[in-house]
């Protein structure tokens, strides 16, 4: 046994020398070793660069801005002179008086090329009563111009430039818009011309804001502060969806809560004054009450929509259906009536002479009438 250990001893010592002496001398007579590298797993640049893009809305911003333009307006405003100056002894002593002394004031807003041929959608309040206008293009042309017609009822406007090949903004689709999509607004908010902001729709379809006769606005938290009146509003694309005329804030700036006019309210009214200069609308003479719980219990309707007639115009087209007061006004041309403000919006959408049927509620029984449309009268000229 122990001679069997030697030699096991000695061999093993001997290979582990010859091994030494191979390894160190001679390394290339072993057999290769291989070592494998760890492996790396990265996203793949491709979808990076997508998902960059994705969050950027400069091609939609690049495609609308130069459509958008910076609208100045003057008006000359005379200050009556003191009644004292008018008085015999004042002016034995003093002479005769200067007459009124006459100041221009000024103020800005925006405006949207809607034709290469030179016409440009803003607010009705931004050129109202406006002696001057003066429409900046987003390549800093200047270019003076004039009103087309107005619409009071929505406060919009339309005005007309000496030029052509200009860049027109694209009409998107209001009527498709959701709340919480993204849209933008530019415009000139405080002179700052061409400046965007973004936000979402945040409510669709608001009403009973007291701003304008007709009231169907987009509401969005994109920043909107004075100047912005008359400027884009877009969707992600880059096309036209609204018309931004107004901000609800108590101190005057942005508090993320704007309203702009839907673009097909918007277009119509474009299309009505460049056709004929103003803006005709539907009317059935009646004045419409909202329903609440308790005027529907009163009248045991069962139910707040629809708009209660509370009164009818002797002679007017709806007296000449047979409408009656306390009826309530549920279907216009078989769309639903939701409240008083969608009842106006319905019958102003209508053509004058044109036959509407309407569908009213009279002592719990549905009745159907047909009238034909009058011409809405024109709103009253502000007295200033």
């Amino acid at each position: 046994m122990a001679r069997l250990w030697l030699i096991f001893s000695q061999a093993t010592t001997i290979a582990v020398a010859v091994l030494f002496v191979v390894t160190t001398f001679r390394p290339e007579w072993l057999p290769a070793r291989s070592s494998a590298a760890p492996a790396f797993t990265q996203s793949a640049p491709a979808m990076l660069v997508s998902t960059s893009r994705a969050a950027s809305y400069s091609d939609a911003v690049q495609r609308a801005t130069p459509s958008v333009v910076n609208v100045s307006t003057s008006k000359e405003i005379r200050s009556p002179r003191h009644p004292l100056l008018n008085d015999p002894v004042f002016r034995r002593f003093f002479g005769d008086p200067l007459p009124d002394e006459a100041q221009r004031a000024s103020s800005l807003g925006s405006g949207v090329i809607v034709s290469t041929t030179g016409y440009v959608l803003t607010n009705h309040h931004v050129v109202e009563a406006a002696d001057e206008i003066e429409v900046t293009l987003a390549d800093g042309k200047k270019l003076l111009a004039k009103v087309v017609g107005n619409d009071p009822d929505t406060d919009l406007a339309v005005l007309r430039v000496d030029a052509d090949k200009l860049p027109a903004i694209t009409f998107g689709s209001s009527d498709s818009l959701r709340v919480g999509d993204v849209v933008l607004a530019i415009g000139s908010p405080f002179g700052f011309s061409q400046s965007v902001t973004s936000g979402i729709v945040s409510a669709l379809g608001r009403t009973g804001l007291g701003i304008n006769t007709f009231e169907n606005f987009i509401q969005t938290d994109a920043a909107i502060n004075p100047g912005n009146s008359g400027g884009a509003l877009i969707d992600a694309a880059g096309n036209l969806i609204g018309i931004n005329t107004a901000i609800f804030s108590p101190s005057g700036g942005s508090m993320g809560i704007g309203f702009a006019i839907p673009v097909s309210t918007a277009k119509m009214v474009l299309e009505q004054i460049v056709r004929s200069g103003s803006v005709t609308r539907g009317w059935i003479g009646v004045e419409a009450q909202a329903i609440n719980p308790a005027v529907a219990e009163s009248f045991k309707l069962g139910s707040t929509r629809g708009a209660l007639i509370a009164g009818v115009l002797r002679g007017g087209p709806a007296d000449k259906a047979g409408v009656k007061p306390g009826d309530v006004l549920l279907e216009v041309q078989g769309k639903p009536v939701a409240d008083p403000t969608g009842m106006l919006n319905l019958i102003a959408a209508l053509a004058p002479g044109q036959s509407a049927k309407v569908k009213l509620r009279r002592h719990g029984q549905e009745v159907d009438a047909t009238i034909t449309v009058g011409r809405r009268p024109k709103p009253q000229a502000r007295v200033e």
